[in-house]
């Protein structure tokens, strides 16, 4: 069953923060460090997506989250808009997220779609992003037409501290009306 994708406003963030932060945690524990580490509590990442919330406001993050069938809030992904004058045709994609119940259930791919398709009709050119090399996530972006931009070693560490490489993407887009 495809997931229902609804965009998160800055009240429907506020409204889901709870959800949200249940599901960040679970991701982390799940092995996926999207920035932080394995003693990442539910407050502190009720925190983290407060913290979104100007940007939301103001339109410089753009945010999905999307449902399984149970209404169960299984995964999130965000695109920044890059402010610099000279690149406002890209924006940065940040966040894929699904909880480890829902993997392979095709919320990802989902999610992607939307937010591939909603940076098209924002006129956006450009996506690009980062991803640990070798997770699962570098299937989901490849599968998706993304293209390789290189690796960088170790770049990031996972929620357990250990330093990994990260691949970078890009995606050209086609402006939607």
């Amino acid at each position: 069953m495809i997931p229902a994708i609804t965009r998160l406003d800055a009240p429907r963030l506020a409204a889901h923060r709870e959800e949200l932060a249940d599901l960040l945690v679970a991701v982390v524990r799940g092995g996926s460090s999207l920035g932080f580490l394995a003693d990442l509590d539910h407050a502190r990442a009720a925190a983290w997506w407060d913290s979104l919330a100007p940007a939301v406001e103001d339109g410089s993050l753009a945010l999905w989250a999307s449902r399984a069938g149970d209404g169960r809030l299984d995964g999130t992904v965000s695109w920044y808009r890059e402010s610099k004058p000279n690149g406002r045709h890209r924006a940065e994609l940040r966040k894929l997220m699904v909880h480890p119940r829902a993997r392979g259930r095709g919320a990802a791919r989902a999610l992607l779609t939307e937010a591939e398709r909603a940076a098209a009709r924002a006129g956006v050119l450009l996506l690009v992003l980062d991803t640990e090399t070798g997770s699962g996530a570098e299937h989901v972006y490849r599968s998706a037409g993304w293209t390789e931009a290189g690796t960088i070693p170790d770049y990031a560490t996972d929620p357990a501290g250990r330093l990994h490489p990260t691949t970078l993407f890009y995606k050209r887009l086609r402006p939607l009306m």
